[in-house]
């Protein structure tokens, strides 16, 4: 009998908390939505939450906020940054067909990804925001294996990295240093994936021009702008031979 009532019980948490959690992804300085997929014609209200912080959600796109809803009840985030990654709740408020006010909950999982360059010997900044993240890996362009690059219990792996303003800096940055970094928080769930390339420099406009400028005359052109001059000296002095010659001549 005992067992019955834990099963009930296990089965109604289930029911109204809602396990699903849906992964949700984008680009850093991009834009994303949470599909909400409930078709319920009377929504009355709905409404966002994230780490126990309400979000307004604007009512259409014309508001002047980064969160605003789409269709029936989408919520699209606009410009992302780091600290848009977590989890999120979204609640749905409806009238049902006895026109009662019930409640739906979606649960999203919003992971954010970004791509920066780096020169060798200069610091690479990774803004994967700590106060959020429970471990920091890292794993390079030849395996396949994460290793931990800072976690909240051991704090950093290197005496090459630090931290600033919650964020990890490595410097100087190497080659080894290239590859792909992720925050994961406390259950296990990616918050912020970076990649991470060496940065070869190119020369600007500017450094071209310049090194057109210094840049060494062949020595084929010394030898036929001599061979030019010879040729138009030879050139002269033979005119000259022959008008000296005609007018001795007459």
């Amino acid at each position: 009998m005992l067992n019955y009532l834990n099963l009930l019980l296990l089965l109604c948490f289930a029911n109204h908390s809602g396990t699903t959690t849906v992964s949700v992804s984008g680009q850093k300085g991009g834009n994303t939505v949470l599909i909400c997929e409930y078709k319920a014609r009377e929504i009355s209200d709905i409404s966002l939450k994230s780490r126990s912080k309400n979000i307004p959600v604007c009512p259409t796109e014309e508001c002047s906020g980064r969160v605003f809803k789409q269709r029936n009840c989408d919520v699209v985030i606009k410009n992302l940054s780091f600290s848009d990654a977590g989890k999120y709740f979204l609640r749905v408020y409806y009238i049902n067909d006895q026109a009662e006010l019930e409640r739906q909950i979606r649960t999203y999982q919003l992971h954010i990804h970004d791509e920066i360059s780096v020169k060798i010997g200069e610091e690479l900044k990774l803004d994967v925001l700590l106060s959020n993240a429970d471990k920091v890996q890292h794993q390079s362009r030849r395996s396949t294996e994460w290793m931990k690059v800072w976690s909240r219990t051991d704090g950093g792996q290197s005496e090459r990295l630090n931290i600033r303003d919650g964020n990890l800096i490595i410097n100087p940055f190497t080659a080894n240093d290239t590859g792909t970094y992720r925050a994961l928080d406390s259950e296990g769930s990616v918050l912020i994936t970076v990649t991470v390339t060496e940065s070869k420099k190119k020369l600007d406009s500017t450094d071209k021009d310049k090194t057109d400028d210094t840049e060494q005359v062949p020595v084929i052109y010394w030898i036929m702008s001599a061979g030019l001059v010879v040729y138009a000296s030879l050139l002269v002095s033979t005119l000259v031979a022959l008008t000296i010659q005609k007018h001795t001549n007459s």
